[in-house]
């Protein structure tokens, strides 16, 4: 698997519309996924799958280099539904793998349900790909790993181990499968994600890969959040780890914005529905920076209106002084469960 700082042939997401998820109806989530996608667009091809309900809503509000195709989906988290693609350069080919997906815990959990067409999302998008494709033994998501693209993967223990994915799995059965299908040869284990993300922490909020041995952390500085010892737990880990190659990684830490809360008036905003996990106010929410895209030549970074946005904007730059970085406000994107790579899934160019 190329690592998600190499080239890309383009990016697919899913469009909002389930008012369970996504407050006003989804009105509000569909401008900043909108303002996603054409950020993204600057920088390579998006395609974007919508309901036969919302077509002509989201062709309208979408500029008219954006393709638009219908796909029915349970709700609109690409990154996680998606294909994860594989590459063989030698040969080249590209080919796509359709984890199964049982909506982060499935019953257990009950973030929603159904997610039937979720699951049928990834092999709808290889065959517009054109694209062989695997359908793999394991349940699991795209934002619970990120790798380097030179064999080295992280995830996080309390999603891939989870009782609600894979119980019938011992860590070394999960461990061979990733290795098997994503030509990785070296895992890294974190114990858990972001302070209460319903994920159960997938790692694609905590941390991710910005180049071979170089990672960027979530951190914050007050001792007092629960978010610092899961975040020092990380580091500590990170600091001992090395990858595929044998190198020591070379750690960034990039500010937390908040803490971040859903408000009466957000919460108040959702529809009521038994199939879909209350959203209520007060609840803490799993903001992070590190919930970005890579694009060819760009950075496409979440912001929330928060004091240490800035900041993060200018940490950003540095750590990408050779691509452009676009923030873009996604709060209504947070309030949902997720974030900007939450939503995204690239296909890489050979």
């Amino acid at each position: 698997m190329p690592a998600e700082f190499e080239p890309h042939s383009g990016c697919w997401m899913l469009w909002p519309e389930r008012g369970d998820t996504w407050r006003l109806g989804a009105k509000p989530a569909q401008q900043a996924f909108a303002a996603v996608a054409e950020a993204i667009s600057r920088f390579e091809s998006v395609t974007m799958g919508v309901s036969h309900r919302q077509y002509d809503n989201a062709r309208r509000r979408l500029s008219d280099h954006i393709r638009v195709l219908e796909i029915t989906a349970n709700d609109a988290w690409m990154r996680d539904v998606g294909p994860t693609c594989v590459v063989n350069r030698k040969k080249g080919q590209i080919r796509g793998i359709d984890w199964q997906f049982n909506a982060w815990g499935g019953l257990s959990k009950k973030l929603y349900f159904p997610w039937d067409q979720d699951d049928r999302v990834a092999q709808k998008v290889l065959e517009v790909e054109a694209m062989d494709r695997y359908r793999a033994p394991l349940i699991l998501e795209g934002g619970a790993f990120h790798v380097d693209g030179e064999g080295t993967l992280i995830t996080t223990e309390s999603c891939l181990l989870n009782a609600n994915r894979n119980p019938q799995l011992t860590r070394r059965q999960i461990e061979n499968h990733l290795k098997s299908f994503l030509g990785v040869q070296h895992i890294i284990w974190i114990p858990e994600g972001v302070y209460r993300d319903e994920t159960d922490g997938h790692v694609d909020n905590l941390c991710c890969f910005i180049k071979p041995g170089v990672v960027a952390l979530t951190w914050t500085d007050d001792s007092k959040d629960p978010q610092r010892k899961t975040s020092e737990q990380a580091l500590r880990i990170l600091k001992q780890s090395k990858d595929a190659r044998g190198r020591k990684l070379v750690i960034h830490k990039i500010h937390q914005p908040g803490p971040l809360v859903m408000t009466e008036t957000e919460s108040r905003g959702l529809d009521y529905s038994p199939e879909a996990h209350p959203r209520k106010p007060g609840d803490r929410l799993a903001g992070s920076y590190i919930n970005f895209y890579m694009a060819n030549g760009g950075i496409v970074m979440p912001l929330f209106d928060d004091l240490h946005d800035d900041a993060a904007l200018q940490t950003m730059q540095k750590l990408f002084p050779d691509r452009a970085v676009i923030g873009v406000q996604t709060r209504e994107i947070l309030l949902g469960g997720g974030n900007i790579h939450c939503i995204t899934q690239q296909i890489p160019a050979l």
